[in-house]
């Protein structure tokens, strides 16, 4: 594993050796509100390389990794708490 680096969340400039289709992840998660519906200004993005691959992470959880067999990112959000005492 190699450590990339941090920058903050929405509206800043990020990485340039990102694959392309990882920059329309980012985008779709820093511009839903439904996804990130908590997001802070003090939120940052975390880059580290494995195996080559990037792996990014948001503060909250949500992660985006880089899937070079097809060329795609997968997003995958952070569990939700259910706060439901019928579960118990």
């Amino acid at each position: 594993m190699q450590l990339g680096t941090r920058w903050p969340f929405r509206g800043t400039d990020r990485p340039g050796n990102l694959p392309e289709v990882v920059g329309f992840a980012l985008d779709a998660v820093e511009t839903d509100d439904e996804i990130t519906p908590d997001a802070g200004a003090d939120w940052r993005w975390t880059l580290t390389w494995l195996e080559g691959k990037p792996v990014i992470e948001l503060d909250d959880g949500t992660v985006i990794r880089y899937v070079a067999e097809d060329d795609s990112a997968q997003i995958v959000l952070p569990a939700q708490a259910v706060d439901d005492e019928d579960d118990w």
